[in-house]
């Protein structure tokens, strides 16, 4: 069988491209701003992959998940993470029936497209471990029976950086299962104008401008988007330099206590096809994978105590190693 060339990959993708534009014009009627985190959630999106979102509260960030579930057709749902929250509210659990003296399955609200996990460090780490576990294996058991998720199938969780009180952090194996963490500013000036403008008016309704059809035929074309040797061997110099940060930049010896695994690698190389998709190409490029590269990197890199004391943040130290690994 012959490989499909470049050429055609683009074709397609020119084909089904447009939609997604479409969806952000969709998102931007109930949005202002926010375009990074809007690209940043169709490439989850496009590259199957969850999303960790952080953000002081009143950015939009619940709006702008669901605008992306309005405007691409897909079944929404939405959980309150809190101390009290059990596993069975997430998954669902088996109800006995007295009269017919069987147990009956209630599925619970994870049976969605896309699922907001809303303050997720709320609940306690068994809850937190049930939602893990469907996001990794895309199915849940429940009693004797699994059942698969549907598809697709993305996990949008939110966390506010400010309190820590009373919550559950991920812990690192935890958050590695996130393809990519967002960490979402406060809008500029004028955007916060509109903002204000815009409050008190009926919020606008979204037209579903693709199928769940079209998404997974697209999620399907993003894979066939190349990658050259050259470009792969460019994503592993980016991931194994944090491990040895040293190697690159000599000033990052001793920055970095844990770096990313070969998982961090796959995700580089899935979510930089979505970014390139998004520009209708069907080829990466170094910059698709160094605009996406801080996304993929920042949770998955743990800092010593020694660079937490010198005031380096785990995002500062990936946008060195960023700077410092030649690009191809």
């Amino acid at each position: 069988m012959s490989e499909v060339s470049v050429e055609d990959i683009e074709a397609r993708v020119r084909e089904v491209g447009p939609v997604f534009e479409s969806a952000r014009n969709e998102m931007a009627r109930v949005l202002v701003g926010q375009r990074y985190m809007v690209d940043r959630l169709l490439i989850g999106l496009l590259a199957n992959g969850h999303v960790l979102i952080e953000g002081v509260p009143g950015l939009a960030k619940t709006t702008a998940v669901k605008a992306l579930a309005g405007s691409l057709s897909l079944q929404f749902s939405r959980i309150q993470f809190t101390p009290d929250l059990l596993p069975a509210d997430l998954i669902g659990t088996q109800i006995y029936e007295p009269k017919t003296g069987d147990f009956s399955t209630r599925l619970g609200p994870t049976f969605a497209n896309v699922v907001l996990a809303d303050e997720i460090n709320r609940a306690p780490p068994k809850v937190q471990s049930a939602l893990l576990e469907a996001m990794q294996e895309r199915q849940v058991t429940i009693g004797n029976k699994t059942f698969d998720l549907p598809k697709p199938f993305l996990v949008l969780a939110t966390q506010n950086p400010l309190e820590q009180e009373g919550t559950y952090p991920l812990p690192e194996a935890q958050t590695d299962r996130f393809m990519l963490k967002l960490n979402v500013g406060y809008p500029s000036f004028d955007e916060e104008i509109q903002i204000l403008q815009m409050s008190g008016k009926p919020t606008a309704k979204l037209a579903a401008v693709a199928s769940e059809a079209d998404l997974i035929k697209a999620q399907s074309l993003v894979q066939e988007i190349k990658v050259t040797d050259v470009l792969q061997r460019y994503i592993v110099s980016l991931v194994r330099a944090t491990r040895d940060p040293a190697s690159v930049d000599k000033s990052l010896a001793r920055t970095i206590e844990v770096g990313a695994s070969p998982r961090a690698s796959i995700a580089l190389a899935a979510a930089a096809r979505a970014h390139a998709f998004l520009d209708e190409r069907g080829y990466t490029l170094p910059e698709d994978v160094k605009a996406i590269g801080r996304d993929v990197l920042r949770h998955r890199v743990l800092p010593t105590y020694e660079a937490e004391a010198d005031g380096l943040t785990s995002e500062q130290i990936v946008d060195r190693i960023l700077d410092a690994v030649e690009m191809p």
